[in-house]
């Protein structure tokens, strides 16, 4: 299992599952075979309108086809949070090194470098590219600063929840000792579920309420809000279990 962790500018760290190969060429197998279903139907379509207008089908069903080939990738990722129907089904999505949700920008850098990874290499570049690379990048990933990780952990919750802390972590907030263990593990599954689809409205909904019952105003990212409060109840649990 390879991971990457990131660092967030608050100091917090983000331990993320990488997407392996295997993966992400399995998603790619799943997008094209619904090119090729999409193809035959268009196809077929043409085929059938009255001959008088069976080569202007023809040229149409062509060209839509083209521009859905071309631009399927960028304005999947770009509506469906870093993912194509592909990867969706395999469980990966697309997002910024810094562990955040990537930006149309970003969407856009990696799309245009698959002219190198797969149109003028046959995809040759992409599979080397992240078979040799630290963190699985293809040359799109590299020059857009993204990573592919995995939306399912393979790790329980609770353990992930009540990871052990560093001795030299120094907590932020110490109003966490109002929670509870259960408050803990919610955070969690709330971040968790950030992760996998994107979802900012559960994220900051859950941020607002807890800064209201702590009465925390330090302004602060929410995920990195949230991630903060479980590193400081883990720290300070743990060191009124030593005392």
């Amino acid at each position: 299992m390879q991971t990457i962790r990131i660092t967030t500018s608050q100091n917090i760290d983000i331990d993320y599952e990488l997407a392996g190969l295997g993966e992400r060429m399995l998603a790619w197998l799943i997008d094209f075979a619904i090119f090729f279903s999409i193809a035959v139907m268009c196809f077929v379509i043409a085929g059938s309108v009255g001959r008088s207008f069976r080569d202007i089908g023809w040229i149409a069903a062509l060209i839509a086809y083209i521009l859905l080939f071309v631009f399927y990738d960028l304005i999947c990722e770009i509506f469906m949070n870093g993912q194509s129907i592909g990867k969706r089904s395999m469980k990966i999505k697309v997002i910024s090194l810094d562990g955040g949700q990537a930006s149309v920008g970003q969407y856009f850098l990696r799309w245009i470098f698959r002219i190198i990874d797969f149109t003028l290499t046959s995809g040759a570049c992409a599979i080397i590219s992240a078979s040799v690379t630290k963190n699985g990048q293809r040359v799109g990933d590299i020059v857009a600063g993204t990573i592919l990780i995995r939306t399912e952990p393979r790790t329980l919750i609770d353990a992930i929840a009540f990871a052990p802390h560093k001795e030299d972590y120094v907590p932020i907030f110490n109003e966490v000792t109002q929670l509870r263990d259960k408050d803990i593990v919610l955070i969690h599954e709330v971040l968790t579920s950030y992760i996998k689809s994107g979802n900012t409205v559960i994220l900051h909904n859950t941020a607002v309420k807890l800064r209201q019952l702590l009465k925390i105003s330090a302004p602060m990212d929410d995920m990195v809000f949230l991630q903060t409060l479980v590193r400081d109840y883990n720290h300070l649990a743990a060191g009124a279990e030593s005392a």
